[in-house]
């Protein structure tokens, strides 16, 4: 068969992105378990005009629910041209009937021990509606197909070398998506990260690992990097703050070539912090664990989410200040988003607080899809665009980098010169995040090909 694997996406703002920076590993994941008698191609509607009209034979969708009515829209125009068209992601996996809706079949949880029998069912014309995905051993995964990844994005070479995460935080998916901790072997990853067959030179030099938190195991993560110094190159990550207690550590990823840690730090307030279920995050610690990273000239990305129940309109725009205070190189700014599976979305569904008029694309962490308790919806919208314009200023972005190039290595000032740039850029040309509230026809909400019409079913 012809294989078209598609990550949806719809645009989040105003004037889309400057540059694209990275790409999920889905798509050229999913590429490289696909047996060789296959042909596949993969497309990225972040920055690929999808072809309608293909000649593919089977079209694969992935994508989360901040892209779902995008996914939806496509579905529908492969369907009508007689196409089967199948889907999987956290969106899926959480939304079942309503995919049904879209798809000739969906895959549940995670792909890989599902993706073959769904490849062999669709070859003989004997999909079943429901693929249902177990947690993968991690073992004897193929590098991924990087030679389909479109030059567009500005780093290409992502892998996964973990997967799962031990901590449950309220607003996150992972526990029950990818549920467990498991590890791929070192020689596997190491193989991974030494692929080079790319344009550029930093596309060559920079290893990104799409892992919710690298560094939990510790003796699997020193043997890791143990591996990585031979290579040189330089790494980026998301781990736990508690690395800043591990002094070792910290030596060992700078000596292997770390340039930047995503911390996901999410609030200066206890009470905030109690609702996300981020107890090991101290408010006391974040100063000096940003320290301890950045004495290793590793800069510090971290995520801040607005919208917690005792956040108020001053705590949020007040973090832009804190987060400089602390030393953040790079922040992530979004609003608490509701998703399915999440034990937040189960509370506040409990308590009658999730807005059902709107639609997925609200679900894209950059907008306000339930009722916020101590300030109302558009408090709540309005408080991060303020903390978002103030927090990516020339004047703020400016003083990350001039503080970077005296404190970071040359890896890490890049990072923060690039990010920050990127981010002012955006500030400067008013290129904010949509307010969906006021692009209604940014991606329409379309009617499912009946099954009956499209022939799936008789």
């Amino acid at each position: 068969m012809k294989i078209d694997i598609i990550i949806a996406y719809v645009q989040r703002y105003e004037f889309g992105h400057e540059y694209d920076f990275v790409p999920p590993i889905t798509g050229i994941h999913l590429a490289a378990i696909t047996p060789a008698e296959h042909t596949v191609a993969v497309y990225h509607q972040q920055v690929d005009r999808i072809n309608t009209q293909t000649d593919a034979d089977l079209i694969a969708i992935s994508f989360f629910s901040g892209f779902a009515m995008a996914a939806y829209a496509l579905a529908v125009e492969f369907r009508k041209r007689g196409k089967t068209v199948v889907a999987g992601g956290p969106h899926v996996t959480y939304c079942q009937a309503e995919a049904l809706e879209y798809f000739d079949a969906i895959v549940t949880g995670e792909a890989e021990s599902a993706w073959l029998q769904l490849l062999k069912d669709a070859a003989v014309g004997q999909l079943k509606q429901v693929y249902t995905g177990g947690p993968c051993d991690m073992k004897d995964l193929p590098t991924p197909r990087y030679d389909l990844l479109p030059n567009k994005f500005f780093i290409r070479k992502v892998i996964q070398a973990t997967r799962g995460c031990p901590f449950s935080c309220s607003f996150c998916t992972v526990p029950s998506l990818n549920p467990g901790f498991r590890l791929r072997p070192v020689k596997d990853v190491l193989r991974d990260a030494g692929y080079d067959q790319f344009d550029y030179w930093w596309q060559r030099k920079v290893v990104w690992f799409w892992d919710d938190n690298l560094t939990i195991k510790r003796p699997y993560i020193r043997e890791l990097l143990q591996g990585m110094i031979p290579l040189k190159k330089w790494w980026l990550t998301q781990a736990s703050m508690d690395i800043a207690k591990d002094p070792e550590l910290l030596d060992l990823m700078k000596a292997s070539g770390c340039i930047g840690v995503f911390l996901g730090i999410e609030s200066f307030g206890i009470d905030s912090l109690a609702d996300a279920n981020k107890r090991q995050n101290k408010i006391a610690n974040y100063s000096a664990a940003v320290k301890a990273i950045r004495r290793r000239g590793i800069a510090v990305m971290a995520g801040f989410i607005a919208g917690f129940d005792h956040d108020d309109e001053q705590s949020i725009v007040h973090m832009a200040d804190q987060l400089m205070e602390i030393g953040i190189d790079v922040p992530f700014l979004s609003i608490m988003t509701p998703f399915r599976g999440t034990p937040i979305y189960h509370t506040l569904r409990q308590e009658g607080r999730i807005m059902d008029d709107r639609n997925w694309n609200y679900y894209n962490g950059y907008n306000v899809a339930f009722t916020p308790k101590k300030i109302d919806a558009d408090q709540l919208l309005q408080a991060h665009r303020t903390l978002w314009k103030k927090s990516f200023s020339p004047w703020y972005a400016g003083k990350r980098i001039l503080r970077g190039l005296f404190t970071l290595r040359r890896g890490a000032f890049l990072l923060s010169l690039f990010m920050n740039s990127f981010y002012s850029y955006k500030r400067v040309r008013k290129n904010y995040p949509i307010d969906m509230t006021q692009r209604h026809n940014i991606v329409k909400a379309v009617e499912p090909v009946p099954r009956f019409e499209h022939g799936v079913l008789a």
